[in-house]
């Protein structure tokens, strides 16, 4: 059976150590970007998220994007539509959350948790992220729930509380 041919860009490799790559600060949490979008030709960006005890991300739907998350540390609590009740997932853990089911997360322990998130693909979401952490500077702090909802309907992410 033949290979199906596909035309993707060609690209370089890219290696980044422990606590490199460019970082955004997304709603209080530090987003560091492990590959970028433009990096992988638009395949996927990968994303290493540090969420503070009693941080998360509401209840939303992606458009566009499908996301993967796998645990690194810490102890993250993900929801999902078609899970019928809260996924408790420590170290070592892998949550697929699929473009149009709603799904969310939330660090309910007592110390940070941190993630790889890959979103595939990855700019919509990149510049999801970078207008929040714009929007946040503008701010001096957390932008106005009205300016996230707006941001991240431009991306196609229905915050859904």
């Amino acid at each position: 059976m033949d290979q199906p041919i596909v035309d993707f860009p060609i690209i370089a490799s890219i290696a980044r150590a422990t606590n490199e790559g460019p970082t955004l600060n997304v709603l209080g949490s530090p987003y560091v970007f492990k590959a970028t979008s433009a990096e992988t030709g638009n395949r996927f960006c990968c994303i290493e998220c540090t969420i503070a005890p009693g941080s998360g991300v509401p209840p939303h739907i992606h458009q566009y994007e499908d996301e993967a998350f796998y645990v690194l540390a810490g102890e993250v609590v993900f929801e999902c539509t078609d899970q019928p009740t809260p996924l408790r997932f420590g170290v070592g853990s892998f949550f697929f959350g699929p473009r149009g089911r709603e799904h969310a997360f939330r660090n309910e322990g007592n110390e940070d948790a941190r993630l790889i998130v890959f979103c595939v693909p990855g700019a919509g979401m990149e510049r999801m992220f970078t207008e929040m952490d714009a929007a946040g500077r503008r701010a001096d702090g957390a932008p106005s729930m009205e300016q996230i909802l707006a941001i991240a309907a431009k991306a196609g992410v229905a915050i859904t509380t």
